[in-house]
């Protein structure tokens, strides 16, 4: 069986190789660049990288940069590592489409816990489970998800999230427990990280965004 390989893009060769040896260990295969565009030129030459964990600040070419130019034709899971804490930092990393971001110093056992949890998710996708309601079908074999028999297109994370709304229809879904669930860790950041993905989320979803209730002070409720 083929190792999961992973793209690592960091300047800094000590944090590479530090989060590099903590995957290795968990048996994937590690492939580094030390800089942005060096990330995005070997993304697109080796077809089978599975995620990419994506340094913001970098020589050449900067992490938002190559994000986005890995977005521009591919939903790989991508983790944005950074030593900004700002929300607004945060927030352009997500609206580029970051799955995750984590803020440095981290543990290295965290984010490959995150690695892990993300690449589980992806895998198990192929499960071929449908979800229907209110015109919206989500096949999670598929990775698909279509509103009135139109096809839209979602991050990782916005999949991951509406299936999590469409399996609690009806609900009452605090931030803290979306984010447990969803994020599948202890997020120690500002809840309105779910704000954002909600608000991208049902932008999306045209009408059918209206399915997502607000529950002011606590969190949302899918309704169809």
């Amino acid at each position: 069986m083929e190792k999961i390989k992973v793209l690592i893009a960091d300047d800094e060769a000590r944090m590479r190789k530090l989060v590099g040896d903590f995957l290795k260990k968990k048996d994937y295969e590690v492939v580094e660049a030390s800089n942005g565009q060096e990330a995005v030129d070997i993304f697109f030459e080796q077809e089978d990288i599975s995620l990419v964990i994506l340094d913001v600040m970098m020589p050449v070419m900067d992490g938002y940069t190559a994000l986005k130019e890995i977005r521009q034709y591919s939903k790989t899971p991508v983790i944005m590592l950074t030593a900004k804490g700002e929300e607004k930092d945060e927030l352009q990393g997500f609206d580029l489409g970051a799955d995750e971001y984590i803020s440095k110093p981290f543990s290295p056992n965290i984010l490959v816990a995150r690695v892990d949890a993300i690449l589980r998710r992806s895998n198990a996708l192929g499960d071929g489970k449908k979800l229907e309601a209110g015109g919206i079908v989500l096949d999670t074999g598929a990775h698909s998800c279509r509103i009135d028999g139109s096809e839209i297109e979602l991050s990782f994370k916005e999949f991951e999230l509406l299936q999590y709304f469409m399996e609690n229809a009806g609900l009452a879904l605090s931030r803290e427990k979306i984010l447990n669930n969803v994020w599948n860790y202890d997020y120690f950041g500002d809840a309105r990280t779910i704000d954002t993905h909600v608000k991208k989320l049902r932008a999306k979803m045209g009408d059918k965004g209206d399915l997502i209730k607000t529950i002011w002070g606590m969190g949302y409720k899918f309704e169809a």
